[in-house]
């Protein structure tokens, strides 16, 4: 591998003074200038997204009627839609053998995700046109084009922006949680949103009942929400990954996201023709088709994430121990 010094650094003796030669630390005024320069730069740029985003997000809302946010019944019906998501990217959290993440973080991230989402909105919507003359075809290749590869970098996104830089992001595991944590926050506003174009307050009432309204939309979004969480697990694994290996950086990230983009999208491509096919072949209602093959397709990729969590788990553990064998480790919860 090559070395990461000017050719100059590696030969030269350490009392030899290399500033602004072949090495580089802020000595002078005009280095602070441009210390303090590129650190307005950078969180300019984050604001700006963060701003943009924030925007599309109110335009969104206000399509529906911000009124909507306070409606109770939607409320009940915004949490009953989510609550499967939520139990796995609560599980992923708790399967953190390391330091416990701060709140502050996990509020955060879910809070960016909520408006990075807008972005997918946008793009989705603006490009999905080009691809319906296509027909199904064209449906697939707008699944694995645009919305798997959109979606997933925009929740990527959220952790990205400020959980990823902070040091408390101090292990490759904190990427999961963070990565489950955006496609929780992704699915609240993606929730929110199928709920408010398909039912009719008027039809709403508060409690379990509500599922029903809207040609049971509700349930429907919570069976698919799960998929979000596992999805952008996947990809924060990677940017946690990446994060700790600097020289590999930029490949590591791209696999994430392709793994989970791909994932993503084959579920959108299948779900439709396997579940009506399914419905057919064994005489079932089609919402009894869907939840079997949500069960097994987000089942089974749920699996391969938790593996590679307890894979982390395990080898954390055995390096943990074999720094001293002869004390007793204090075990987690998550290890009990």
């Amino acid at each position: 591998m090559p070395s990461e010094e000017d050719p100059i650094a590696s030969r030269a003796d350490d009392d030899r003074d290399l500033y602004d030669v072949a090495t580089w630390e802020e000595r002078t005024s005009f280095d602070g200038l441009s210390v303090a320069l590129y650190w307005l730069l950078t969180r300019s740029a984050k604001a700006g997204i963060v701003l943009v985003a924030l925007v599309g997000l109110l335009a969104i809302l206000g399509s529906f009627g911000i009124g909507l946010l306070f409606d109770p019944a939607i409320a009940v019906l915004l949490g009953l839609s989510v609550i499967p998501a939520l139990g796995l990217a609560a599980y992923v959290y708790v399967s953190d053998v390391t330091t416990a993440e701060p709140l502050s973080l996990l509020v955060a991230t879910f809070l960016l995700s909520i408006l990075t989402a807008t972005f997918a909105a946008v793009l989705n919507g603006r490009l999905r046109p080009f691809f319906d003359p296509l027909g199904f075809p064209g449906l697939v290749l707008f699944f694995f084009l645009i919305v798997g590869p959109v979606e997933e970098s925009v929740k990527l996104l959220a952790v990205r922006l400020y959980a990823y830089t902070d040091a408390r992001f101090d292990a490759v595991i904190d990427g999961a949680v963070y990565g489950a944590i955006a496609g929780l926050g992704f699915v609240v506003i993606e929730n929110f949103v199928y709920i408010a174009q398909n039912v009719d307050i008027g039809e709403l009432t508060i409690g379990v009942a509500a599922l029903g309204a809207g040609d049971g939309i509700a349930a429907l979004r919570a069976l698919a929400g799960p998929g979000h969480v596992i999805y952008s697990g996947f990809a924060g694994y990677y940017l946690g990954l990446a994060k700790f290996n600097p020289e590999n950086r930029g490949p590591i990230i791209v696999k994430g996201l392709v793994l989970a983009a791909a994932i993503h999208a084959l579920y959108n491509t299948l779900v439709g023709p396997v579940t009506g096919i399914a419905s057919g072949l064994f005489g079932v209602p089609q919402v009894l088709a869907l939840f079997g093959f949500v069960l097994v397709f987000q089942g089974a990729f749920g699996y391969v994430l938790l593996r590679k969590v307890r894979r982390y788990r395990d080898a954390y553990i055995e390096t943990r121990d074999a720094v001293d064998p002869d004390v007793e480790p204090e075990l987690t919860e998550f290890e009990q």
